[in-house]
């Protein structure tokens, strides 16, 4: 049996919690932690495990092998058998060694999974964390974050988590209180939030925060992009195939286990916006949304603008669309009292007011730069603590969600004190699993 629960955090415990750490999220790098936890020498080994063998979850498990020669891959957990061999077979693969030169050393030679720890169900998460590796790589459903990263940091885990970090709010609470022990057992705890960790962006910000464009009056992003995996028909449903692992097998059309589109992938841009405003808090969000193209059984939105207000006035607005056939964009605009700021995909940002200017430093893959920052604090005894700006982010699209599956308007205290929890306890391979109706803005009721 797999239970999820989320421990429930009083509202004052919550808020002071938030507002105490907000500092955290304000810096245009992930906060380091002062105090010393102990050391790792560059050459001890360290042991990587990964929860959720599907595709991020494979590249990740790569990244971690590349950041060094003392870095080892000895466990594999998925809910499905097939996804944790693929997984192998892929971390495994070897490039084919040039004409007339012999074969490079390469990561795989790193992948140490002996049989007996490929892990597959509902509980491999825990067998995972329980089979002696030091680091977990997190990148199952969103829906499970919680409950791993509670798990893993409980056992005193070192912990790279994908984003978003949950689906609902009780979740999110969840998710900083896990924060808040990795803190006090100098736990690393990096997040999958990857423009964090892209360096043009961090100079830009930066240069944002310094005053290069003056205060922000207002911010637009966008996330237009077509479907990530339409629902099948119900008709498409082999035989005997039960609820859970129905909806597991389509994971994204569900909001309990992916929190929607504007969760799982406009999470990106709704970081950039909390980004932008320093660790600056929303005062409250109303959204417009809905499903455009049937969706079979799904329950997700296809999409949704959210308009967010900010102290003095300011507001940030955001567009996520995924219908196909239609323009694409994901691009960031910033408007300040004395210029602009602009990042055009994945161009290099730029700025202009009383100055010009475009990123043109150094480059690196910022999904390999994330693991190298990880890796390198836990062996500097000064992990690297993203736990506070994570939780906001997500819950600044979660309380996007929210408005648009009501219609309300939704505050901050609201979404962080909203009680309506999507994600099952005690979660059975063979349980019945009712589907959510797709909401109806001015039926769907807040909680």
């Amino acid at each position: 049996m797999n239970t999820l629960q989320h421990s429930v955090t009083s509202r004052r415990h919550f808020l002071k919690s938030s507002s105490a750490a907000a500092l955290g999220g304000a810096l245009a790098r992930p906060w380091v932690l002062t105090g010393r936890a102990a050391e790792v020498s560059p050459g001890d080994t360290l042991k990587v495990g990964l929860i959720g063998c599907g595709g991020r979850g494979t590249g990740a498990a790569a990244q971690a092998l590349q950041t060094g020669e003392s870095v080892i891959l000895t466990a594999l957990g998925d809910v499905f058998e097939h996804q944790v061999q693929n997984s192998l077979r892929v971390l495994k693969r070897k490039p084919a060694p040039k004409e007339g030169e012999p074969p490079a050393p390469h990561y795989s030679d790193r992948v140490k999974v002996d049989p007996d720890h490929c892990f597959v169900g509902l509980d491999a998460y825990q067998q995972v964390i329980d089979s002696g590796v030091d680091v977990v790589v997190l990148a199952a459903p969103p829906g499970f974050r919680p409950l791993h990263l509670k798990a893993a940091i409980d056992a005193g885990k070192h912990v790279f988590a994908e984003k978003p970090m949950a689906t609902d709010a009780p979740g999110v609470r969840s998710v900083l209180e896990s924060a808040a022990e990795a803190r006090e057992k100098k736990l690393a705890l990096v997040a999958g939030f990857c423009w964090r960790y892209e360096l043009g962006r961090r100079e830009f910000f930066k240069r944002v925060h310094d005053g290069a464009i003056g205060p922000i009056r207002a911010m637009y992003s966008n996330y237009l992009t077509g479907p990530v995996k339409p629902m099948p028909p119900a008709s498409a449903r082999p035989a005997g195939m039960g609820d859970v692992e129905w909806q597991l097998r389509n994971w994204y059309n569900f909001a309990w286990l992916s929190g929607d589109g504007l969760v799982e992938q406009a999470c990106h841009s709704i970081d950039k916006i909390a980004w932008a405003m320093n660790g600056v808090l929303p005062i409250k969000a109303v959204s417009n949304g809905g499903r455009q193209v049937p969706n079979h059984e799904g329950n997700i939105f296809d999409h949704i603008d959210v308009f967010y207000e900010f102290p003095d006035g300011v507001r940030a607005f955001m567009a996520q669309r995924q219908i196909s056939q239609c323009h694409s964009d994901n691009s960031d605009y910033l408007m300040g009292a004395d210029g602009f700021g602009t990042i055009k995909g994945w161009a290099d940002p730029i700025l202009t007011g009383k100055q010009t200017w475009k990123y043109r430093g150094p480059k690196k893959d910022m999904y390999q730069q994330e693991h190298d920052e990880l890796f390198d604090s836990i062996r500097r005894g000064e992990p690297i603590n993203d736990g506070v700006w994570m939780a906001h982010s997500t819950l600044m699209a979660i309380m996007g969600r929210m408005s648009a599956y009501t219609g309300k308007e939704i505050t901050w205290e609201q979404a962080l004190n909203s009680t309506d929890k999507l994600v099952p306890d005690n979660l059975t391979w063979d349980m019945t699993l009712p589907i959510r109706p797709l909401a109806i803005p001015g039926q769907t009721k807040f909680a």
